[in-house]
C-alpha cells in the first residue's frame, strides 16, 4: 500500500538526536538537582518551622501537693525542716557514686511523685537501673513524669514506651522529631536544621516535691563513675526545703509547654516488644555487673553517713532554682532568662571570680568583661575548662582556642583539665580517662552558681539551661574548695604565656614540673584539626 504524500514526515519535523551526556555533564546535573533538593528542603523548614514540629497534645499536669507525713520522705525531712524554718538544706555531690545514690535512694523513699527532667538518658546500665527504680516506684502507686530532650532519644523509643505503658508513668519529649529513626529522621534534621538546634539542657530529679537533685549530670555510665573509658568530673546539688518548690514549678512549665509532646503520640511498639524490653531492663538490674556497681554505691562514705544520719547539709535562706523559659527561642526579651542573672552576678565581682566550664567559648564580649574585672578592679579571675585531649567536642575546643591568648593577656588564669584520671578518679571497672563536665562559678567567696550552663554561645542563645544560684559563705567556700581541687596539679595543666608571648602548659604533677610547648597528650593531627575547625564560622552553634 502506497503512502500518500501528506503522510510523509517533513524533514523539518525530524528532531536531531541529542548527543549522549558526558560523565561530567551527568555529575553536574546530579549535583544541581541535589543542591536544589537540599535548598528546597531547608527552605521549607524555615518557612514551616512551627508547623513541622508535632503539636503538643498532652493534658496539663502539675506537681502534686505535699501532704505532711504521707510518705517516707515527708516523715524523714519534716523534723529537719521544722528545725530550720524557711531555709533550704543543700548537699554538694561532686562524686559520681553519691550522685547516683541521691537519685536512687530518693526514688525508693518516694511515695507520691517523681518528676525527672533530662537532656540525656542513656540506654546503659545506670540508665536502666534508674529506669527500674522509677518503674518500682510506679508499682507502689507513685506518679512518675519523665521529660527528655528528643535529640538523644533515637533508637531508645522501645525502652521509653515500655515505661510509658505503665498506668502511673508518662514520658514526654522536648522539641521532638516526627520521624523516630533512620534516614527519615536524618532528612527531618536537615529540613529543620534551624529549629532542631533549640534543645532542653535542663537536669532535675524531684522526689515527692520534697527533695531535688539539680546540676550538671545527665543519666549514664560516665556521669556516675561507671564507664570503662572516660568518666566526667561533674557536680550536682541535693536540695530539700523551699527551693524544691521552685524546681517543681520549672518542671511544670516545661511539662505543659507547646514544645513538649507525649512519646506515645510519636511512636508505637507491639505489646510483645514492650514486655521484652521491660524484662531485659529488670534482668540487667539484677545482673552481677549491676550488683557490683550497687555494692560500690553502698560503700560510699557519704551513703554510709546518710544511713547513719550523720550528713551535715548547708542550710540557707538565700538559694534559688532558676531556668530559662521553655520557649527560649521565641522569647523577645531575656530579662527573666538565666544568662541575665549570671552575667549580673559576675559583674558584681570585687575581689575574685572562679569559673568552671567544660565548654568555654567566651566571645569578644566575654573576654572584654573578664578583662574589666582584672584590669579595672584588680580582681583575680580563674577559669577551668577542658584541654584538647580531655574535650569530648573538638569543635568547642577550636572555638575556645581562638580566645585563649587574649584571655591570658588580660591576666585571666587558665587551667585545662588533664585527660587521664588519677587513682581517686578510677572507674569501678578499671582505670579510666576523665573529662570535665562541671558547670559552676563562685564570686568573692559568697555568691555562686551550680547547674547546666556552659559559658558558650549555645547555652546563651540556643539551649534552655537550669541551675541553683546562692548567696551563702558556707556553700561558696565548699564550691571554692571544689574549684581548687580541679585546678590542682593532679587534675589540670596551668596555661600561661612565656616571656616571648607563646602559649605554654605547665605539668605540675611531675616531680620536676615540665613545660609543654603544645596541647598536652595530643597528636599533630588533633591539634591541626582543632585549629582548622576554629577557623570555621560555626561559633554560634558551639
Amino acid at each position: 500500500m502506497t503512502r500518500s504524500p501528506s503522510s510523509k514526515r517533513s524533514p523539518r519535523a525530524r528532531r536531531p538526536k541529542r548527543p549522549p551526556l558526558t560523565v561530567k555533564q551527568r555529575v553536574k546535573r546530579i549535583v544541581a538537582w541535589g543542591l536544589f533538593s537540599l535548598v528546597a528542603l531547608v527552605l521549607s523548614g524555615v518557612l514551616l518551622a512551627d508547623h513541622l514540629m508535632p503539636p503538643a497534645t498532652g493534658d496539663k499536669g502539675h506537681a502534686l501537693p505535699i501532704v505532711p507525713g504521707q510518705t517516707s520522705l515527708d516523715r524523714e525531712l519534716e523534723p529537719l525542716l521544722a528545725r530550720n524554718p524557711g531555709r533550704t538544706g543543700t548537699i554538694m555531690l561532686p562524686d559520681g557514686l553519691d550522685a547516683f545514690a541521691a537519685r536512687a535512694i530518693s526514688a525508693r523513699q518516694a511515695g507520691r511523685s517523681l518528676d525527672l527532667q533530662y537532656y540525656i538518658w542513656h540506654d546503659d546500665l545506670t540508665g536502666h537501673l534508674l529506669m527500674y527504680e522509677a518503674w518500682k516506684a510506679a508499682e507502689r502507686g507513685v506518679r512518675v513524669r519523665m521529660l527528655l530532650d528528643d535529640i538523644n532519644t533515637s533508637g531508645k523509643d522501645a525502652a521509653l514506651l515500655a515505661l510509658d505503658a505503665h498506668e502511673n508513668i508518662e514520658i514526654r519529649v522536648y522539641n521532638p522529631f516526627r520521624n523516630r529513626d533512620g534516614v527519615a529522621r536524618v532528612l527531618e534534621m536537615v529540613q529543620r536544621m534551624f529549629s532542631v538546634t533549640y534543645r532542653m539542657h535542663n537536669k532535675a530529679w524531684i522526689a515527692d516535691g520534697r527533695a531535688a537533685v539539680v546540676g550538671g549530670r545527665n543519666i549514664g555510665l560516665e556521669y556516675f563513675g561507671a564507664h570503662e573509658e572516660t568518666n566526667f568530673r561533674d557536680l550536682d546539688v541535693l536540695l530539700f526545703g523551699p527551693a524544691v518548690e521552685q524546681a517543681s514549678a520549672i518542671f511544670d512549665d516545661f511539662w505543659n509547654s507547646e514544645a513538649v509532646v507525649p512519646i506515645a503520640q510519636l511512636n508505637r511498639k507491639s505489646r510483645r516488644t514492650l514486655e521484652s524490653v521491660l524484662a531485659s531492663i529488670k534482668e540487667e538490674a539484677g545482673s552481677e555487673l549491676a550488683r557490683r556497681y550497687l555494692d560500690q554505691v553502698d560503700l560510699s562514705p557519704s551513703v554510709r553517713m546518710y544511713f547513719a544520719q550523720e550528713l551535715t547539709p548547708y542550710w540557707t535562706e538565700h538559694i534559688r532554682v532558676l531556668s530559662d523559659p521553655p520557649l527560649k527561642w521565641k522569647t523577645e526579651t531575656r530579662v527573666d532568662g538565666l544568662v541575665v542573672e549570671l552575667i549580673g552576678l559576675l559583674r558584681q565581682t570585687e575581689h575574685k571570680a572562679l569559673l568552671v566550664s567544660p565548654y568555654f567559648v567566651p566571645g569578644d564580649e566575654g573576654v572584654a568583661a573578664l578583662a574589666t574585672l582584672v584590669r579595672q578592679r584588680g580582681a583575680h579571675v580563674g577559669v577551668i575548662t577542658n584541654s584538647l585531649a580531655a574535650n569530648d567536642v573538638l569543635a568547642v575546643h577550636g572555638g575556645y582556642a581562638n580566645y585563649r591568648e587574649a584571655l591570658l593577656k588580660t591576666g585571666v588564669k587558665l587551667y585545662e583539665m588533664r585527660p587521664q584520671a588519677t587513682d581517686s578518679d578510677a572507674s569501678l571497672f578499671g582505670s579510666s580517662g576523665a573529662s570535665l563536665h562541671t558547670k559552676a562559678f563562685v564570686v568573692d567567696d559568697r555568691h555562686g552558681f551550680i547547674g547546666s550552663f556552659n559559658i558558650d554561645p549555645r547555652s546563651i542563645e540556643l539551649n534552655t539551661e537550669m541551675g541553683v544560684l546562692f548567696d551563702d559563705p558556707g556553700l561558696a567556700v565548699a564550691l571554692r574548695e571544689e574549684y581548687l581541687r580541679l585546678a590542682g596539679p593532679n587534675h589540670s595543666y596551668w596555661v600561661y604565656l612565656d616571656g616571648e608571648g607563646r602559649t605554654r602548659w605547665l605539668d605540675r604533677a611531675a616531680k620536676q614540673p615540665v613545660v609543654l610547648e603544645h596541647e598536652p597528650e595530643t597528636s599533630l593531627w588533633e591539634r591541626g584539626l582543632a585549629r582548622v575547625v576554629g577557623w570555621l564560622p560555626v561559633e554560634s552553634q558551639l
